[in-house]
């Protein structure tokens, strides 16, 4: 939800799902699941055929409704392609600067990962190591998922730590 710049992410596509699951998001960190689906698509969903652990829960409701209260604001997504797109020129910088261990940049947004030509274990802890917390996604993917609310001093920090990371991940590799 919004992670990518746009309320969701199929919208870069130009293809419209016919159903469509939201958990995470939805709720900003409240555990929450929902099912949106066309009325085609929800013509199969008679009332006790789809269970919800989180269904109709009003506190979950709440928590729905405050998150889409910021989200929807006008100012919001834009402010999360400005801040993705200022993450990704860092990040490209890096890349350049650290070839024998960035390969490329995937994702969208603010969903990022590194692509990485030596395991992403050892480049999560080299970050870890710089106070940055990520996490591997396989065996060569380092994910970067800041928060919505990410601003220009936090994106310079971050590259920062990686930065120092990845020159200190060149002297071990003898690069």
């Amino acid at each position: 939800m919004g992670r990518t710049g746009k309320l969701f992410a199929y919208e870069w596509a130009g293809v419209e799902p016919d159903i469509m699951a939201v958990a995470k998001g939805l709720g900003g960190g409240f555990p929450i699941g929902a099912c949106l689906a066309t009325e085609e698509a929800a013509e199969g969903m008679t009332p006790g055929s789809h269970g919800s652990t989180f269904g109709g829960n009003p506190l979950a409701m709440a928590a729905a409704n405050a998150v889409l209260d910021v989200v929807l604001k006008p100012d919001f997504l834009p402010h999360v392609q400005q801040t993705a797109l200022l993450l990704r020129q860092r990040l490209a910088e890096l890349t350049d600067k650290y070839p024998a261990i960035i390969a490329e940049i995937r994702g969208e947004g603010l969903m990022l990962g590194l692509r990485c030509k030596i395991p992403s274990g050892d480049v999560s802890s080299a970050f870890f190591a710089e106070k940055l917390l990520t996490v591997g996604a396989g065996e060569n993917v380092v994910r970067l998922l800041p928060p919505l609310i990410v601003g220009e001093a936090e994106i310079t920090e971050a590259c920062a730590k990686i930065d120092a990371a990845c020159g200190k991940l060149n002297a071990t590799l003898g690069v």
